[in-house]
């Protein structure tokens, strides 16, 4: 993850990465150092392929990067470490994502308040 202030789709990847407590323990795991998969799933208690998704999640963010090895007998093992990142979240870092996340929509895709976004039907009822 670039320490530039975010776009809006990449503080949304970063903070979705983040919205899982699965996510949050693999990071944690990987803060003390670079692991392989099946280490990191005893480690955690969870099983490989509910792992690989989580790790999945946290690369395409930008989090955790992943790097095969191959060894002498000719076995591959992945090892992922974590990126190191600072996220400061402040209400000016989200109006300058939201002002990315705008540009980047097409005109007249926007939705308003009674928009499906909003949980409304996107039925315009103001009359």
């Amino acid at each position: 993850m670039d320490q530039a202030a975010p776009a809006g789709e990449q503080l949304l990847r970063t903070l979705t990465a983040l919205a899982s407590p699965h996510r949050l323990r693999i990071v944690a795991a990987l803060a003390e150092g670079r692991s392989y998969v099946s280490q990191l799933a005893r480690q955690l208690g969870m099983n490989r392929p509910l792992l690989y998704m989580h790790l999945q999640r946290l690369e395409a963010a930008g989090l955790v990067v992943g790097e095969l090895e191959t060894a002498r007998d000719g076995s591959s093992v992945k090892y992922f470490e974590v990126v190191p990142f600072a996220l400061a979240l402040t209400p000016e870092l989200v109006a300058e994502a939201v002002a990315t996340l705008e540009a980047a929509q097409p005109a007249g895709t926007a939705t308003g308040e009674n928009g499906p976004a909003a949980g409304g039907s996107g039925e315009d009822t103001s009359t």
